[in-house]
């Protein structure tokens, strides 16, 4: 049995249970393991030995245990009734031998086991305890100092641990220099090698959101709730926001007076263009405020089922809608869930103009011959115009799949007989159409002075040979 001073072991252990988190059972159970382990280097593996810390005298003990057999088959875990009878001196009633065991004899090997246990326990423990504390704060906003660059990833100390920001999480246009204060989102947190990895994010659109809670009173008191936020990282994002009160209008809530709640998150965004959208369970409404800050002259709903909308806004307007590389429309489409097609008043009107022009295809089956099956062929191949089969060649017209030479030539005249006919009822229409055309004064048809155009040749005078009165 080995003597510890009482007086040291607890304090110790009462240390490292403040200081590690490491509970003082647990510490007791490490050293007891590290005798066994020291005394098994020092005996042989195959022993059974058990070891008791008693904290509170101060004392080791260790125990080789065997057990009791008739026939001993292993002698480092067996022995015999008689030879333990010899050992105790007295009839035994138990199935196991304990031998006391001197601990001084592996003390030093032991200490040794021990501290490599606890150092190694230490570790695991505060792994787990970081894991444990950092885990429940993903999607939480944390502030870091930059500790140092490793390859393109940013390094940060957030106090106890340290986190990195990868460049998928980073906005390009933000430059960091060592000791920079940073702020980010705890994006995920997982169990590594080396301990839990903390990964950050400034580019994800729980970094805006989370700034809006920390600068806007109402959205912490969940007056206003953020519901959407869509972004393009350095360059726009967009925030839908709603009022769970009706005296609150959710938007000026979130800008401030003059900007004074808006203007801190855009400086820490170094710059990026945030727009406020209101919700509403409207979708037509609900894509016009996305599209802010362009004003849509009108949303129209071409399908509820495909989430397909069409958006007219003025010509004015129409690139502020689009945005710059279609940027403003892209994050509309991607906020709302709807497929969106801007277009201009100027735009609408040329589609209207140019279906309206759309030549429409004769119905060839007006023609003498031509039926259902002639007609599909004659379509299919590109012969759609009547006029153009009365200009067609026989040789044309065979080359379609189905078409004989008579049939061609039957095609040919009966198309050329058609239009002769057509222009026949449109002169006739023209004519009853026309009023009587009446003879017009002489007066009328000689021009007033005025109206004859400078340069225009003077209206020949004919001569007569008729002399004049009173010669």
């Amino acid at each position: 049995m080995a003597q510890i001073n009482k007086g040291e072991l607890l304090p110790i252990m009462e240390q490292i249970e403040r200081d590690k988190g490491i509970k003082k059972e647990d510490i007791l159970h490490m050293i007891e393991q590290a005798l066994v382990s020291a005394y098994r280097k020092h005996a042989g593996q195959q022993v059974n030995v058990e070891a008791v810390v008693d904290p509170d005298a101060g004392q080791i003990r260790a125990y080789v245990v065997k057990t009791i057999v008739e026939v001993v088959a292993n002698p480092a875990v067996e022995i015999t009734m008689a030879e333990a009878k010899k050992i105790r001196g007295a009839v035994l009633s138990e199935t196991e031998l304990r031998l006391p065991v001197d601990a001084e004899e592996f003390a030093r090997i032991a200490a040794q086991t021990a501290k490599q246990v606890l150092i190694q326990k230490f570790r695991e423990t505060e792994r787990e305890s970081l894991y444990t504390e950092y885990k429940p704060k993903e999607g939480q906003m944390v502030n870091g100092q930059v500790l140092r660059f490793a390859n393109r990833n940013l390094v940060v100390d957030l106090g106890r641990a340290e986190a990195i920001l990868p460049p998928r999480e980073q906005v390009r246009r933000e430059r960091w220099m060592i000791g920079d204060r940073v702020r980010a989102v705890i994006l995920k947190v997982e169990k590594g090698p080396r301990g839990p990895e903390v990964i950050l994010s400034r580019a994800a659109p729980d970094f805006v959101k989370k700034l809006f809670e920390q600068e806007v009173p109402e959205i912490y008191e969940k007056t206003v709730e953020v519901v959407e936020v869509v972004r393009e990282p350095g360059l726009r994002s967009k925030v839908v926001v709603k009022s769970n009160n009706p005296k609150v209008d959710p938007i000026g809530a979130c800008v401030g007076v003059k900007g004074s709640r808006v203007r801190p998150i855009i400086n820490e965004l170094q710059g990026e263009r945030i727009d406020l959208v209101a919700y509403t369970n409207d979708s037509a409404t609900f894509i016009a405020n996305a599209l802010s800050p362009a004003k849509p002259m009108m949303v129209n709903i071409l399908s509820h089922e495909e989430k397909r909308a069409e958006v007219l806004v003025s010509d004015d307007q129409l690139a502020l809608a689009i945005g710059k590389g279609g940027q403003n429309v892209r994050l509309a489409a991607k906020l709302t869930g709807w497929q969106i097609d801007v277009r201009s008043e100027s735009q609408k009107k040329e589609a209207a103009a140019a279906a309206f022009a759309v030549p429409v295809a004769d119905d060839l089956t007006q023609l003498a011959g031509v039926g259902p099956k002639t007609t599909e062929a004659l379509e299919a191949a590109g012969w759609k115009d009547i006029s153009r089969l009365a200009e067609a060649t026989v040789e044309e017209l065979t080359a379609v799949e189905g078409i004989g030479e008579k049939t061609a030539e039957k095609i040919i005249e009966s198309s050329k007989a058609y239009l002769a006919e057509k222009e026949k009822e449109e002169a006739a229409a023209a004519a009853e159409a026309a009023p009587a055309a009446e003879e017009p004064p002489v007066e009328a048809a000689v021009p007033a002075e005025s109206e004859v155009s400078e340069g225009a040749p003077a209206a020949p005078v004919e001569e007569t040979t008729e002399s004049p009165k009173g010669e």
